[in-house]
C-alpha cells in the first residue's frame, strides 16, 4: 500500500476510533490517537500478518504493551479485516468479547497485555524463540513513554542485547504525557537515546505523526546488525483532534456530542483532502 493510501486508512481509522469510544462511553482517547499512525503503517505496510495467516508460525508478532490503548488496535484490526465490524460495535456492551485491554480471545491478538512493563519481556522471549528455531519472523512491541518507569523493561533491554535480537523492534510512543502529567515531571526519560544506546540497542528517532517518516523508518531497519532496535516515535497526544492535542486530561476521556461533531468534521475534511490528492 502506498503512502497516500496509508494516510487515508489512518484518517478513516481515526474517525472509527472516535465512533467506538463514544458508543462505548470509555476509552484512552489521547494515547489511541498518538499511536494510530504507527499501527496503520505496521499493519498495512510492515508486518507479515493478515486474516489468512493468523495461525502461520512464520507470521510476524505484534504486542501492544500499552494495552490501555486497545481501541486503536481494535480499529486497525477491523480495517485489516481481522476483526468483524459487528464485533467491534459491541465494545463497552454487556457480554462483549472485547475488553479494555488486549485479550487472546480476540482474533489477531497474540498475548493478554496492558500490565505495563510486561510487553517487552514477552517480546524478548518471542524473539529468542524465533532465533532458536532459525525462523525469519519478527517481533514488534509498542510501549508508552509513561511505561518507561517500569523496571522490567530494562531487564528485558539487557536480555535483548545479550541475545543479539536483531529480529526485535521496540517502539516508544513518545507523546510526553501520561495519566498524571508530563513524563519529565513524573519520571524523566529525556535521555532515552543515550540510555538505550548504553544497553546496546540500535536507537532510531522517528516522527510518529508523519506517515512518510514512519514508512521510511520501518523500511530502514537492519535486521542483520546483531542489535535489537528501539524506535523513539515522537508523537502528539490526541493527534488529529484539535482540542485534544497535547492535553493531559485526554489520556482517558469521551467527547461530548458537540466535541464529537467538531472532531468528525475535521477528520472528514482531511479524508476528503487525501482522496482529492489521490486522483
Amino acid at each position: 500500500m502506498d503512502n497516500q493510501h496509508l494516510k487515508l486508512v489512518s484518517e478513516q481509522n481515526r474517525k472509527r476510533l472516535l465512533e467506538i469510544i463514544c458508543s462505548a462511553n470509555a476509552g484512552h482517547t489521547g494515547g489511541d490517537l498518538s499511536c494510530l499512525n504507527v499501527l496503520t503503517v505496521l499493519y498495512f505496510h510492515t508486518l507479515n500478518l493478515s486474516k489468512d495467516n493468523l495461525k502461520d508460525e512464520n507470521r510476524d508478532r505484534f504486542i501492544l504493551s500499552k494495552g490501555h490503548c486497545v481501541e486503536a488496535l481494535f480499529v486497525t484490526l477491523e480495517a485489516k479485516g481481522i476483526l468483524k465490524k459487528e464485533v467491534l460495535d459491541t465494545l463497552g456492551k454487556f457480554d462483549s468479547p472485547l475488553a479494555g485491554h488486549p485479550t487472546i480471545n480476540v482474533p489477531g491478538i497474540e498475548v493478554n497485555s496492558g500490565a505495563l512493563g510486561h510487553g517487552l519481556p514477552i517480546g524478548v522471549g518471542m524473539a529468542i524463540a524465533a532465533k532458536m528455531d532459525s525462523k525469519s519472523w519478527k517481533t514488534f512491541v509498542l510501549m508508552g513513554d509513561g511505561e518507561q518507569g517500569e523496571g522490567s523493561i530494562y531487564e528485558a533491554a539487557m536480555a535483548g542485547h545479550q541475545y543479539k535480537l536483531d529480529n526485535l523492534v521496540a517502539i516508544i510512543d513518545r507523546n510526553h504525557l501520561q495519566i498524571s502529567g508530563n513524563t519529565e515531571d513524573v519520571m524523566a526519560i529525556d535521555n532515552i537515546h543515550d540510555r538505550w544506546t548504553a544497553f546496546g540497542w540500535d536507537v532510531i528517532q522517528m516522527n510518529g505523526d508523519d506517515i512518510d517518516d514512519i514508512v521510511r523508518t520501518f523500511d530502514s531497519i537492519d535486521y542483520n546488525n546483531g542489535k535489537p532496535h528501539l524506535i523513539v516515535s515522537n508523537t502528539t497526544k490526541g493527534l488529529g483532534v484539535s482540542f485534544m492535542e497535547n492535553v493531559a486530561k485526554w489520556h482517558h476521556g469521551v467527547p461530548s456530542a458537540e466535541q464529537y461533531a467538531v472532531a468528525i468534521e475535521d477528520i472528514e475534511k482531511r479524508i476528503a483532502k487525501v482522496k482529492e490528492e489521490m486522483k
